[in-house]
């Protein structure tokens, strides 16, 4: 079995390359534009390999994000199996990520906090005659 280290570097690797196919538009599924991978964790076995995506848009998308990288997969793991020297390559499961959702909510929440806690500052008027 690979060491935690091995499969963390073959984790980053295969987020890496599936990130570069996304910029690059390699990967012809008009579903998947806009989606970045935000996690990869592959198994001690590497039997399976754990994708996590995201997109801007949040999600609403997320269905059909999932099911374009899923329609794709057969042409990503060529790829992937391609660029990664790994003598078996592992299945590709994707998850939908809300990581990136949460935290700008929390983000929002955390600047609204932030205004409630100044009070408007006016600069008040001296009245004093001289």
């Amino acid at each position: 079995m690979p060491s935690k280290l091995r499969l963390q570097r073959i984790a980053d690797r295969i987020k890496q390359v599936l990130s570069e196919m996304i910029v690059m538009n390699e990967i012809h599924d008009p579903r998947v534009s806009g989606a970045s991978v935000t996690d990869v964790k592959v198994d001690r076995e590497l039997a399976y390999a754990d994708i996590y995506i995201s997109a801007v848009e949040g999600s609403e998308r997320a269905e059909e994000v999932i099911a374009g990288f899923e329609r794709a997969s057969g042409f990503i793991c060529h790829q992937l199996a391609e660029r990664v020297d790994l003598r078996v390559f592992p299945r590709l499961r994707f998850h939908w990520d809300p990581t990136p959702e949460r935290a700008d909510r929390i983000e929002r929440l955390l600047a609204s906090l932030r205004d409630e806690s100044q009070p408007d500052q006016e600069p008040e008027e001296d009245d004093t005659d001289e």
